[in-house]
């Protein structure tokens, strides 16, 4: 089985490491590689799964929408996102799925974050469609710094919101952060916002817990980091694979521990 990640920057990324594991505990002969890539690069790996040369791909920021575009066919999650994060063939075509949208909620209840109640999505792009998509029936909220970018995704996602200023906080809602700050260990959330919540699911990661983290646990709040959404991600994409559910708790023990040594 050969299989790959595609995207820039793709140095950092931690998904060899959890599909190392995957492979060995099913058994499974096989690599996975980081691939540094463009569009043009992403579409030779689609034409190499077609044609039976690659097993499946990964891809991450900022090819997903292109995977989406290149793709024979999609799923109905990917078509709602827009977006293609896992590439597999079958039926003599090439298929996309968007399994972000199955990570958050596999890390949502391994977080212990409330099953109801409204949620607070902070951002207006590809991880925020995911979000949405993840929780559509509950009482969500979208907040983006150009509120007509929120408004959009709401209608391209088909999902039922109200958008609401950034920095606006929402008693109860599960925070959602979507949004790149924090990803370089560096900037916050607006803090009332977090004040006002019963969770947060912080979709980054870093090298030490981000801001948010730190300050949603400082509450007293059950919190999901961007690692665990990760592994729970990869857990679908390797299943569309190879057919086996690999180890979660494996897996994820070996992304903390590769993070902890940078």
């Amino acid at each position: 089985m050969k299989l790959a990640v595609l995207g820039d920057p793709i140095d950092h990324s931690l998904s060899p490491i959890i599909h190392r594991v995957a492979l060995d505990a099913a058994g499974i002969d096989g690599t996975y590689e980081a691939i540094r890539a463009d569009a043009d690069r992403l579409r030779v790996a689609v034409d190499q799964i077609r044609h039976g040369t690659l097993t499946g791909i990964n891809v991450t920021m900022p090819l997903k929408e292109a995977a989406f575009r290149a793709v024979d066919r999609v799923t109905e999650v990917a078509l709602r996102t827009g977006a293609v994060n896992t590439v597999w063939a079958g039926e003599g075509a090439v298929f996309g799925d968007n399994t972000d949208v199955a990570g958050i909620t596999g890390a949502w209840r391994r977080g212990g974050l409330p099953d109801s109640g409204p949620v607070l999505v902070l951002g207006a792009g590809g991880a925020a469609s995911a979000a949405l998509v993840a929780n559509a029936g509950r009482p969500i909220h979208l907040a983006a710094r150009r509120p007509e970018q929120a408004t959009s995704l709401l209608a391209r996602t088909r999902v039922q919101g109200r958008v609401v200023e950034w920095g606006t906080p929402v008693a109860g809602a599960v925070v959602v952060n979507a949004t790149p700050v924090g990803m370089g260990g560096e900037g916050r959330l607006p803090e009332r916002v977090l004040e006002a919540a019963s969770g947060l699911l912080d979709m980054v990661y870093h090298t030490e817990p981000t801001a948010a983290v730190r300050h949603a646990a400082a509450c007293g709040l059950p919190t999901v980091d961007g690692i665990t959404l990760l592994v729970h991600q990869a857990v679908d994409a390797f299943e569309r694979w190879a057919g086996v559910r690999p180890p979660v708790e494996a897996m994820e023990r070996a992304a903390r521990a590769a993070i902890a040594s940078k």
